[in-house]
């Protein structure tokens, strides 16, 4: 599709949030990309993540009087040195091993990507021959049978952060001072390892109370992959509470989880709403690491813990790779623990019958 073909479907798009990013409308290309991207079919939370990256790189540019078509390496290299000395906006929260800054390593390696699809769109388009964003790949031939390119950026691997049992039992308690309903989206979102995108996006129409079930749409999951996982007897029980409470403020079949502000009654809370709960707690117990993520990574690795299978766990959590899975596999060091375990059995056998025969 041309530049001109996608500025003319830019009237029929409403999924962009164009206020949001207004260096991005205000470019035509970057504009007509980002317009792209969501005809294509891009989740919203990708879509604003493209957005917002591809807006600092615009601002950035900007600054510099770049030309954002013609940009050389050089120019790309002194926006990453410029990713990696700005300071974060998430305050405490920063975890500054990634960039010695604060931003972390996967932000900066998804600001980094939006600019390289976004020169690979420009490429496409015939305005430019190269991308001026390296991406790491392997060469054939070199050195001894080949090696690896480095990208723009190192990129880290870290496993996710869970709380302790003492920092989860503060979480719940801190919980408890939340409305019935902040209270269930908590429960829900531990029982069924949901994304914050999952949980927001339930439908009444999608519990199932008989079975204690929840199916998840595929259109609301990150990977598009419809799955149904159970909740508790303790979650049961805080769903009829809210249910009551519901009634209140809609009897519409639509959305689970609605507003409860005199502003907005009755309508479907954000994702940003739920963030802002989660703050909440997170502030009010101490625990500042916890976000929405969290039980979900919790849940997965207590899976694991219990010894779940790999496929189980990563059928329960809707991943469309086994490598993500594992990650909580190693989280739980599940498989360390037992192989320590039957080596320390063994070498505490093989000892024993040593000292057995030392005394015959």
């Amino acid at each position: 599709m041309t530049v001109k073909g996608n500025q003319e479907a830019v009237n029929q798009m409403s999924d962009v949030r164009w206020e949001r990013y207004p260096g991005v409308a205000d470019n035509e290309m970057a504009r007509a990309w980002l317009v792209l991207q969501s005809n294509l079919g891009l989740a919203a939370n990708t879509l604003d993540a493209y957005g917002r990256a591809l807006q600092e790189y615009l601002a950035f540019s900007a600054k510099r009087n770049a030309s954002v078509v013609a940009a050389t390496k050089d120019h790309v290299a002194e926006y990453v040195r410029y990713l990696t000395l700005r300071p974060g906006q998430r305050g405490r929260n920063v975890v500054v091993l990634d960039s010695g800054a604060g931003l972390a390593n996967a932000t900066l390696q998804q600001r980094i990507t939006a600019v390289r699809l976004f020169y690979d769109y420009v490429m496409e388009e015939g305005l430019r021959s190269t991308n001026p964003v390296g991406r790491g790949r392997y060469t054939p031939g070199k050195s001894f049978g080949g090696c690896r390119d480095r990208g723009l950026i190192p990129r880290f691997t870290k496993l996710p952060w869970i709380p302790s049992d003492q920092q989860w039992r503060a979480v719940l308690e801190a919980a408890r001072k939340e409305s019935v309903r902040n209270r269930m989206m908590l429960a829900l979102s531990y029982d069924g390892a949901l994304r914050r995108e999952e949980l927001c996006g339930l439908d009444a129409g999608d519990i199932d109370p008989a079975h204690r079930t929840i199916r998840i749409l595929a259109e609301n999951t990150k990977t598009r992959r419809e799955r149904v996982v159970p909740y508790s007897l303790p979650a049961s029980e805080l769903l009829g509470a809210y249910l009551r409470r519901r009634r209140e403020f809609s009897r519409d079949r639509g959305r689970l989880f609605v507003s409860e502000s005199r502003r907005n009654a009755g309508k479907p809370i954000s994702v940003w709403t739920w963030s802002k709960v989660v703050q909440r707690i997170s502030e009010r117990c101490g625990v500042f690491q916890f976000t929405t993520h969290t039980p979900r990574h919790l849940r997965l690795t207590d899976l694991a813990r219990s010894d779940w299978d790999v496929h189980e766990i990563a059928t329960f959590a809707g991943h469309r790779s086994i490598q993500t899975t594992l990650i909580y596999i190693h989280l739980s060091a599940r498989e360390l623990s037992q192989r320590i375990a039957r080596g320390m059995a063994e070498i505490h056998a093989w000892r024993s019958k040593m000292l057995e025969d030392l005394l015959k």
